[in-house]
């Protein structure tokens, strides 16, 4: 079995609506497993993992980063 994420909307009639079409073979049958954000985030301000990769990519290769060593600097301040 396969496991592919996506994002997607339930509206008003309890229907799911994906936000983007899958890429897998016409009239596959699938099993569809909903996760619930316990978070009030508003997904539409969520990257997609691809453009969260693409930009810390980015980051990294015009230097925009951190060593490792530095990460936890000030994480205990009050």
């Amino acid at each position: 079995m396969k496991a592919i994420e996506v994002t997607g909307t339930v509206n008003n009639k309890g229907q799911l609506s994906l936000d983007e079409p899958l890429t897998v073979d016409k009239f596959t049958r699938v099993r569809v497993i909903v996760l619930l954000s316990d978070a009030d985030i508003d997904e539409e301000l969520l990257e997609s993992p691809q453009e969260s990769f693409r930009q810390g990519w980015h980051d990294v290769m015009t230097g925009n980063s951190l060593p490792v060593s530095q990460l936890w600097d000030g994480i205990d301040a009050e």
